[in-house]
C-alpha cells in the first residue's frame, strides 16, 4: 500500500484552471482518469486524511504512485480529453460500461456500389446507416421482410449477389418482387441507391409521406381500372402498417428522443437506454458496471452518455436526451452533445406527461435488468473470489494472485513449435492481453528449451525504458509483471520457467506447473507436487486458464503449419507480390507451363520485368521435382495446381493441405 503524501504535489505546482488528470501505479498504468472545472481544489481533496476518504478513493490513492494532470481550456474540451483517456487507458477505477450483449443492429450499407440491408452486431462502420439496436435480430428480419414489398431493396451476400451477377439468373427474392435484382440489371445503380435512402428515410420515421403516397397511387389506379396494380398497393400499404405495428407509438410523432434510466446499489450499476425514433421506440440496450469508484447518479450518467455518444456523430445523437440527474455542471455536456450532434440537443430531466410516463417504464427495465444480474453474478463473483484465494493458500501465496499468466508449447513432431501466453485477471481472461511466441534460438522438438525461451523473451521485457512510449509511459508490449506464471507441464517444464527467471533476477513472481497427467501442481525445488482435491474451485480455476493456453498455442501452431504447406514455389521470389503472382499464373495456366517458359515470354506478362522474370525461373528451378507428384489419399499423379503452389503440398479438389499417414500431432 503506498502512502499518497510521498507523491502528493505541493500546492504551488497544481493550476486552478480546467483540466484532466491521471493517477498512475508502481508500474505506470494508469489506474484513474478524471476531470475538474478547477484542478487544484480537485487533486487536493484526494491527499487529505484517509480516514475521511470514500473506501474506494482510499483504495485508489493508495494503489496510485505519482499523479499527472493536462490543463485545457474548457470544460467541454475537459469532458472529450477525459473521454479519449479513459478509452485509450482502460483504467481499472474508471466506471465503465459494457453491453451485457452484443445487440443487433439493422445496418444500411450505402457505402457500397449496390446498398444491402442485412443485420449487423459489432463495431459501426464508416459509411454504413444503422437502425435500432434491437433485442432480437428475428424481430429485425420479421420488419425487413415486410418492408422488401415496398422497398426491394439488396439483401443478399457479396457471394450471392457475384455469382447472380455471372450466370445472369437473380435469387429467388427477385423472382418474387422482394428484391430489384440489380445484379441482373433490372435497375440501374442510381436507382437501386434511391430505393435504399427511402427505406433509410421510412426507418428514420419518415412514414407518413409515403403512405400518403401510397394511397394516392392506390386509388389513381383504382380510377384508371387498373385494379391488379392497385392491390399490390393496398398490399404494400398494409405491410409497412404492420411493421410500424411492431414499434408502438409511445411519443407524439416526430419525437426523437434517448431516455436513458439508471438503477444502483452500493456495489453496482445498471443503464437502460430506449431509443424514441419519430414517437416509436427503435431500439433498447442495457450496461451494467461495478462502482469501483465513488460516484452519484448524476456521475453515472455523464459517464453512459459519454460512452453512449463517444464515438456516434450526426443523427444518431438525438434532438432530446433524458436522463433521470443532469450531470454537474450540464452544460458542458449539453455543448459537447450538439458539437457530437451538428444542432443544439436538449438534455433534462423529464418532469410530467408521456415523456416522464416513459422514464418510469426505462426506470422499471433498468431495476430488472440490476436484480436479473446480481441474481446471475452472485455465484461467479463468488466462485472466483473462492478459487483465487484457494490458489494462494495452495502456493502459500501472500495475497490472491489477481493477474495470472500461463504458457504452453505446441508444435508437430518437432515442426512450426510455437508457444502462448494467456492472461486471466481477476479470474476471468483477458483476451487482449493475449500474446504468442514463434520459437527461434533452435529447431526440434524441446519443450524445456521452448520453455527457458518463451519466458526469457517475454520477462525481459517488464524493467526496459525502451518497451514504453516516452510520451505517454504506455506500454508498447506487455511490461506488466503477473503475480502467478502457470506453465503447461511438469517439473522439467517448471525448472526451466524458474531458471529463466533466475537468470533475469525476477524474484516477485510465483510459479507453479499444472501436469496433464494426474492434474497436479509442480512448485520449483519441490520433489512432490501439491496435489489440490478434484471438487477443488481453485484447480477448476487452473484448469481452465490451462486448458485456454492449450487452445491458444494449437491454433497458432495449426495457423503456422497450414501457411508452410501452402506455401507456393513463387512464394519466396524476392519483389513478387500478390498481384503479379496471380497474373503469371493467369497468363500461363500452371507451374508447369510457366517453367518451361523463357525469360522474354515472362517479361510479356504487364508488370513482370527481366530481373523479375529471372528471378521467377531460378525459384522454380531450384524446386524442380525428380518425380511426379501423387496425391497419397487416391494415388492419383497430379499435375501443379494453378493457384502458385507445389503439388506435394495441396490438394488435388479443396486447396487443402492432404493429411499425411502414420503422422501424430503431440499438440
Amino acid at each position: 500500500m503506498a502512502d499518497p503524501s510521498t507523491y502528493r504535489p505541493s500546492p504551488g505546482q497544481i493550476p486552478a484552471s480546467p483540466g484532466v488528470y491521471k493517477f498512475r501505479d508502481a508500474d505506470t498504468r494508469v489506474i484513474y482518469v478524471g476531470k475538474a472545472k478547477s484542478l487544484r481544489p480537485r487533486l487536493s481533496s484526494y491527499f487529505q486524511d484517509l480516514a475521511n476518504l470514500h473506501p474506494r478513493t482510499r483504495q485508489m490513492v493508495t494503489t496510485a504512485a505519482s499523479v499527472e494532470w493536462t490543463v485545457v481550456g474548457t470544460e467541454v474540451e475537459a469532458l472529450q480529453l477525459e473521454y479519449s483517456w479513459i478509452k485509450e487507458f482502460d483504467p481499472r477505477f474508471n466506471v465503465k460500461y459494457r453491453d451485457d450483449k452484443s445487440y443487433p443492429s439493422l445496418a444500411v450499407t450505402l457505402n457500397e456500389q449496390f446498398p444491402r440491408v442485412q443485420v449487423m452486431r459489432g463495431p459501426k462502420k464508416r459509411g454504413v446507416r444503422y437502425f435500432g439496436p434491437y433485442g432480437h435480430a428475428w424481430a429485425i428480419r420479421e420488419t425487413v421482410d415486410l418492408m422488401l414489398r415496398v422497398f426491394p431493396v439488396r439483401t443478399c451476400s457479396a457471394g450471392v449477389f457475384k455469382r447472380a451477377e455471372q450466370v445472369g439468373r437473380p435469387c429467388l427474392l427477385g423472382y418474387i418482387g422482394k428484391c430489384s435484382a440489380p445484379c441482373v440489371g433490372r435497375v440501374s445503380p442510381e436507382q437501386h441507391r434511391e430505393l435504399a435512402e427511402d427505406f433509410c428515410d421510412f426507418m428514420a420515421g419518415r412514414t407518413g409521406t409515403y403512405l400518403r403516397r401510397l394511397e394516392q397511387e392506390m386509388k389513381e389506379a383504382a380510377a384508371e381500372m387498373e385494379y391488379e396494380r392497385a392491390g399490390r398497393l393496398r398490399d404494400d400499404i398494409e405491410a409497412l402498417k404492420r411493421a410500424m405495428e411492431k414499434n408502438a407509438v409511445v411519443l407524439s410523432d416526430g419525437t426523437d428522443a434517448d431516455l436513458l434510466a439508471i438503477a444502483e446499489d452500493e456495489l453496482e450499476a445498471a443503464v437502460q437506454i430506449f431509443h424514441v425514433r419519430g414517437g416509436r421506440v427503435r431500439g433498447q440496450r442495457g450496461w451494467v458496471t461495478d462502482k469501483v469508484e465513488n460516484v452519484d447518479t448524476a456521475g453515472l450518467v455523464e459517464h453512459a452518455l459519454l460512452q453512449l455518444y463517444g464515438e456516434e456523430t450526426g443523427e444518431a445523437v438525438p434532438r432530446e436526451v433524458l436522463v433521470p440527474a443532469l450531470p454537474d455542471p450540464a452544460e458542458p455536456v449539453a455543448q459537447w452533445l450538439g458539437e457530437r450532434r451538428g444542432s443544439a440537443v436538449d438534455l433534462r430531466i423529464p418532469q410530467r406527461g408521456d415523456k416522464r410516463e416513459l422514464m418510469v417504464t426505462v426506470q422499471r427495465n433498468a431495476a430488472q435488468a440490476l436484480a436479473l444480474h446480481k441474481t446471475k453474478r452472485a455465484a461467479d463473483l463468488t466462485t472466483r473470489s473462492v478459487a483465487l484465494q484457494e490458489i494462494a493458500d495452495a502456493l502459500d501465496l501472500e495475497t490472491a494472485p489477481l493477474r495470472i499468466e500461463c504458457y504452453d508449447i505446441s508444435h508437430l513432431q518437432g515442426q512450426d513449435v510455437v508457444a502462448s501466453m494467456v492472461v486471466f485477471e481477476d479470474g476471468l481472461a483477458r483476451k487482449s492481453e493475449y500474446r504468442r511466441f514463434a520459437i527461434k534460438t533452435f529447431e526440434g522438438q524441446d519443450d524445456v528449451r521452448s520453455m527457458h525461451e518463451v519466458i526469457t523473451r517475454r520477462f525481459k521485457h517488464t524493467e526496459k525504458p525502451a518497451d514504453r512510449d516516452e510520451e505517454t509511459g504506455k506500454p508498447r508490449r506487455f511490461a506488466y509483471p503477473p503475480q502467478l506464471i502457470v506453465v503447461d507441464g511438469g517439473e522439467p517444464q517448471v525448472a526451466a520457467a524458474q531458471r529463466a527467471l533466475t537468470e533475469l533476477g525476477v524474484t516477485d513472481v510465483a510459479l507453479c506447473g499444472l501436469a496433464k497427467r494426474l492434474e497436479e501442481v509442480w512448485l520449483p525445488d519441490e520433489d512432490d507436487p501439491v496435489v489440490l482435491p478434484r471438487s477443488s474451485e481453485g484447480l477448476y480455476l487452473l484448469q481452465r486458464i490451462r486448458d485456454e493456453a492449450h487452445r491458444f498455442a494449437i491454433t497458432y501452431q495449426r495457423q503456422k503449419r497450414a501457411k508452410r504447406l501452402t506455401a507456393g514455389s513463387l512464394d519466396a521470389v524476392p519483389g513478387l507480390g500478390e498481384t503479379r503472382r496471380v497474373a503469371l499464373l493467369k497468363h500461363f495456366g500452371s507451374l508447369k507451363r510457366l517453367r518451361a517458359a523463357t525469360v522474354e515470354e515472362i517479361c510479356e506478362v504487364p508488370g513482370v520485368g527481366r530481373r523479375t522474370a529471372e528471378a521467377v525461373l531460378a525459384a522454380l528451378a531450384s524446386r524442380t521435382s525428380a518425380a511426379p507428384a501423387v496425391n497419397t489419399a487416391t494415388g492419383e499423379i497430379l499435375e501443379e495446381s494453378a493457384e502458385g503452389g507445389d503439388p506435394a503440398t495441396r490438394s488435388s479438389d479443396s486447396g487443402k493441405p492432404q493429411p499425411q499417414p502414420g503422422v501424430v500431432s503431440t499438440e
